[in-house]
């Protein structure tokens, strides 16, 4: 097991996005995003682009269970929804230092919720 979790840490540290995989609310399908993510201390940050209405997100509450794919390594994730304002914020800002403020603002336009991912 640590190789692969080593292998899906090096490959987080060299990717810009990743690929998220959920399981619809209603449909029970597996359903995949691209998104970005931050990376740090064993630590996995998601910032939902539509904050608490983006869809993914709102599935990821009803079964938190997420797997993570980064350039082919991939792992399963126990999705933990942040809602304070201040877990937020810490969270918009360690996306702002790694995309830019600048793309963040283009990209992100609600910023009620984020997510830590603890792999399983």
């Amino acid at each position: 097991m640590a190789a692969k979790k080593d292998s899906l840490t090096d490959r987080l540290s060299r990717n810009r996005e990743i690929n998220i995989t959920v399981t619809g609310r209603k449909s029970g399908k597996a359903i995949t995003n691209p998104v970005w993510f931050v990376s740090e201390d064993e630590k996995l940050y998601l910032l939902p682009v539509s904050g608490s209405d983006t869809q993914w997100y709102k599935n990821a509450l009803k079964n938190p269970t997420i797997r993570i794919d980064a350039g082919g390594a991939e792992g399963k994730f126990k999705a933990v929804p942040l809602t304070d304002a201040k877990q937020v914020s810490s969270v918009v800002e360690k996306f702002r230092k790694k995309y830019g403020a600048g793309d963040v603002k283009k990209y992100y336009s609600k910023f009620d919720v984020a997510v830590l991912t603890e792999m399983q």
